[in-house]
């Protein structure tokens, strides 16, 4: 099985360096021009089934490729992206959020924690690989999910982890 994992195109508040979290941001026009190259990448990757988080940014950068591959596309709540609660809408940089952020067990306020995110994700992994097992498929979420998924097929340092991000459209390729 081959499991491709992809960040959404850019989206306003990605521009603004702002938390997104579980707001439903849509994409800007170079997120869209990112999903259609992503598209043209994947084209010739014989994916069979696309799985996107729910929120518009991912779903319709899920859409741009499904239009090239062919591929049907589904949503999964498990693929949403971190709940940063009260953290939402504010600077990604804000000292506040830096002191919550880096905190593996600490909810932020009014969201969740990077454990609860990661036992969702990790079990929606391990869903896919036993159901998917002789397929090629794609999944299109997030940024602090993509922390997520790399950390389920690769070992890593807690400061590789924080500092581990999916630039937008980018392709990373994992073996299950």
């Amino acid at each position: 099985m081959k499991i491709y994992y992809t960040r959404h195109g850019q989206s306003r508040w990605n521009l603004e360096r702002k938390l997104c979290g579980r707001i439903d941001i849509g994409l800007t026009e170079k997120g869209l021009e990112q999903a259609r190259e992503l598209a043209e990448k994947a084209s010739g990757l014989e994916i069979d089934l696309i799985i996107s988080s729910p929120l518009k940014r991912a779903r319709d950068t899920a859409e741009e490729v499904s239009k090239k591959c062919g591929a049907p596309v589904i949503t999964d709540e498990r693929l949403l992206e971190m709940n940063y609660g009260d953290f939402e809408g504010t600077d990604f940089y804000g000292e506040a959020f830096r002191k919550v952020n880096n905190q593996i067990a600490m909810r932020f306020p009014g969201g969740e924690s990077r454990l609860d995110a990661a036992c969702r994700v990790y079990a929606f992994l391990d869903e896919i690989k036993e159901k998917y097992a002789d397929k090629t498929v794609l999944l299109v979420a997030h940024g602090g999910i993509s922390k997520l998924v790399n950390s389920y097929f690769e070992d890593m340092t807690n400061d590789e982890f924080f500092d581990y991000i999916l630039p937008n459209c980018e392709l990373k390729e994992y073996k299950a």
